[in-house]
């Protein structure tokens, strides 16, 4: 299942997004869940925090969890917070949905 996030992820929209992660991760016969981040610019803490919740659940449910499409700041932030390192994170879709090998991650500079 594919769950497309569009707008920036703040503590006043992360309630909902969170309920729509959890519900797309508890809906039988979900193998894998990817996120689709093309579309947000900015995500703060709650945010985060909302991510990290989904990837706890999917890991107790023996699911996949990935992310793609992570623009500028999303992408920053993961990597302050070294959830980079923790996320599944692909370029495109394709290679989300199918688990394909990501590229290590690059370092910023």
């Amino acid at each position: 299942m594919i769950v497309d996030i569009n707008g920036d992820v703040t503590l006043y929209n992360s309630p909902e997004i969170r309920k729509t992660l959890m519900d797309a991760l508890n809906k039988k016969g979900e193998h894998r869940v990817v996120v689709n981040m093309s579309g947000v610019n900015y995500i703060d803490s709650a945010g985060v925090a909302s991510l990290v919740e989904g990837l706890k659940l999917a890991r107790s449910l023996k699911s996949g969890f990935a992310l793609y499409g992570l623009n500028k700041h999303p992408r920053e932030v993961l990597e302050l917070t070294r959830l980079i390192k923790v996320f599944e994170i692909y370029d495109n879709e394709g290679e989300a949905v199918n688990g394909a090998a990501a590229p290590p991650p690059q370092e910023t500079k």
